[in-house]
């Protein structure tokens, strides 16, 4: 960590021992130093090769039509390995459970905010852990997607199952975006973290902080970069983890 990423910390500190309720807005970056990739940095998941492009595969259409392949890349691509919540994720649900934290919205799927223990989770995108069946809505796990030869099937109706994320031409949940709204609007401070701010409507959120302080966590610049109080780029769980909670 750089002599400049150290006094940026020192002020995070600052911010957040000030900060009575903070809100968390993470993107894939959270979640890479748990060893998921993310989507678009050089290496990451849209700068692979595949027979379709990634955003293709994602699509409602791409489910529809093509649902076979659709589920090899799933499978294979989009189901994390067995990850475990790294610092970021275990700092947000200790700031959290000392009710300096009101919540944490998040566009990640893995589900590791929760793993950490963290309470107040909006998934903005949904979850690889929940998968429901297309006709009766029978719930299922992720390791009945894993385990499936082909296309995963209900054991009750025969119909598809089909994972609880949010595909490309598909809306979010408004419940869980009014949810994410209200936290947004009535923080005092929003830590966004982990995320290029490129994707909307979820980049769209930030428009309705109201609060005092915006802090920008992220390895590379975002849009965002000149509206925020404090810009640190560096590593989420690096910057997190030197975080003391009073």
């Amino acid at each position: 960590m750089t002599h400049d990423t150290e006094v940026k910390v020192k002020k995070l500190q600052e911010i957040i021992d000030e900060s009575q309720r903070i809100v968390f807005f993470g993107g894939a970056g959270v979640s890479t130093e748990s060893g998921i990739p993310d989507f678009r940095s050089v290496d990451g998941l849209y700068h692979q090769k595949f027979k379709y492009p990634p955003e293709t595969m994602l699509s409602h259409t791409f489910f529809k039509q093509n649902t076979w392949d659709f589920f090899d890349f799933y499978k294979n691509r989009v189901i994390p390995a067995d990850p475990k919540p790294n610092a970021a994720h275990l700092k947000l649900a200790e700031l959290e459970k000392a009710g300096k934290l009101i919540g944490v919205v998040t566009q990640n799927i893995d589900g590791l905010h929760q793993a950490a223990g963290s309470e107040k989770v909006y998934e903005l995108h949904g979850s690889v852990l929940r998968n429901y069946c297309t006709n009766c809505g029978k719930f299922f796990d992720y390791k009945y997607i894993l385990e499936a030869s082909g296309i995963p099937e209900c054991d009750v109706c025969g119909s598809v199952v089909k994972p609880d994320v949010v595909l490309y031409e598909e809306g979010l949940d408004n419940d869980t975006l009014v949810g994410a709204v209200n936290a947004i609007s009535s923080a005092d401070t929003m830590i966004v973290a982990g995320t290029s701010l490129v994707v909307y409507p979820a980049a769209g959120l930030l428009q309705y902080f109201r609060g005092k302080w915006l802090v920008l966590i992220n390895r590379d610049p975002t849009p965002a970069d000149k509206s925020a109080n404090l810009v640190i780029h560096d590593k989420v769980g690096e910057v997190l983890s030197c975080i003391k909670v009073n």
